[in-house]
């Protein structure tokens, strides 16, 4: 995770960011902005490759790879904290240890954490384990945590991806070599995840996301190992249908929102041609429409994330070079995707600590 922008219950934006020791976080002081409260240092010594994860009560999940030194040696071990409501303290770190928790050799070896909040309130958190394949660990509501589970997979790379549907089905992409992803989801709300067919995706590592895009429809995105360019592909797709981009870096930021009226995809990466973030649009599911990449804000701003705020407008975040916030939300008076001017909502490092 570089910037994760969530909204919660009450309308407000947070904007989490992992720094040292932890992760920052921004709030909104009331929906819709523009003032915001932050940067709010929540601490985690050790802690590497954070991602969050958002469940339909609004609560929000971070997971973390923490690197520690123990009395015997170096400790790998997954760790989890939640926020329940907007602005307020976390909970403690809790360890959900690893996949291979009497190998601490293997245990060095594991990916970045991926999560997702399924339909029946349950967090899972994936990992590429060290054989290669995928390992997850499910939160029963009612019961702690289940144990982890070997899901198989081969040739794994970092960069897990997983989606939640509005009715609760999982999807999760696992980018591989050989020219193919793995792809694991869930035939109904409640159901146990299954295998689905290979996706032909030759993607970079840490390049992959995902957004529901039409009601019970998750479009996958990656960035081609060769070219650079934005490739999207869903379930019963052709083929992977190229968006341009090819001189962004990173995974892109999506979301689903409407657009003068029509039901459309947002995206925003970093550009490192020109060094600026660069914007798109197009109707949901129809990248054959077109989609035109246009540059937005000043040089230097990186890791973009995109949000509805609690006036159903979009909002860009991004981080600014020394570490600060920078938000532009969209216009209300102009037709399109007009954002307006970027401003800066919070210092170059936590100001308080949690």
């Amino acid at each position: 995770m570089a910037l994760r922008l969530f909204r919660g219950k009450d309308g407000r934006l947070t904007a989490y960011a992992p720094v040292a020791d932890g992760v920052a976080r921004w709030t909104e002081d009331r929906p819709g902005g523009p003032h915001w409260t932050g940067p709010w240092l929540i601490q985690a010594p050790g802690l590497s490759r954070v991602t969050a994860a958002q469940g339909p009560d609004g609560y929000v999940h971070l997971v973390g790879l923490r690197h520690t030194e123990g009395k015997d040696g170096p400790q790998t071990d997954i760790v989890h904290a939640t926020q329940f409501q907007t602005g307020r303290p976390l909970t403690a770190w809790h360890s959900l240890g690893t996949p291979h928790p009497k190998d601490r050799a293997k245990a060095r070896r594991i990916g970045a954490p991926a999560a997702a909040v399924d339909s029946t309130g349950a967090l899972r958190v994936f990992v590429r384990n060290a054989g290669g394949g995928v390992s997850a660990r499910r939160q029963n509501p009612k019961a702690g945590w289940d144990r982890w589970t070997d899901w198989k997979g081969a040739h794994v790379l970092d960069g897990l991806s997983a989606a939640v549907t509005a009715d609760g089905r999982l999807e999760l992409l696992a980018p591989a070599g050989k020219g193919a992803a793995l792809r694991w989801y869930q035939p109904e709300p409640g159901a146990a995840p299954k295998r689905g067919e290979d996706v032909p995706a030759d993607a970079r590592p840490d390049s992959a996301s995902a957004v529901e895009t039409s009601p019970g429809t998750v479009t996958h995105y990656w960035r081609d190992a060769r070219s650079g360019e934005v490739m999207a592909w869903r379930p019963d797709a052709p083929a992977p249908a190229p968006l341009g981009g090819s001189t962004g870096t990173g995974p892109v930021a999506v979301l689903r929102a409407p657009v003068d009226g029509h039901d459309c995809t947002v995206l925003a990466h970093r550009d490192a041609a020109g060094g600026r973030l660069a914007v798109a649009a197009h109707p949901a599911e129809d990248e054959a429409a077109g989609v035109w990449w246009t540059p937005s804000g000043d040089p230097g701003a990186q890791h973009p994330a995109l949000a509805r705020d609690g006036r159903g407008l979009v909002v860009l975040a991004a981080l600014a070079p020394d570490g600060g916030l920078l938000v532009a939300r969209q216009k209300t008076d102009e037709r399109g995707l007009a954002l307006r001017a970027w401003s800066r909502v919070g210092g170059p490092g936590p100001a308080d600590r949690a």
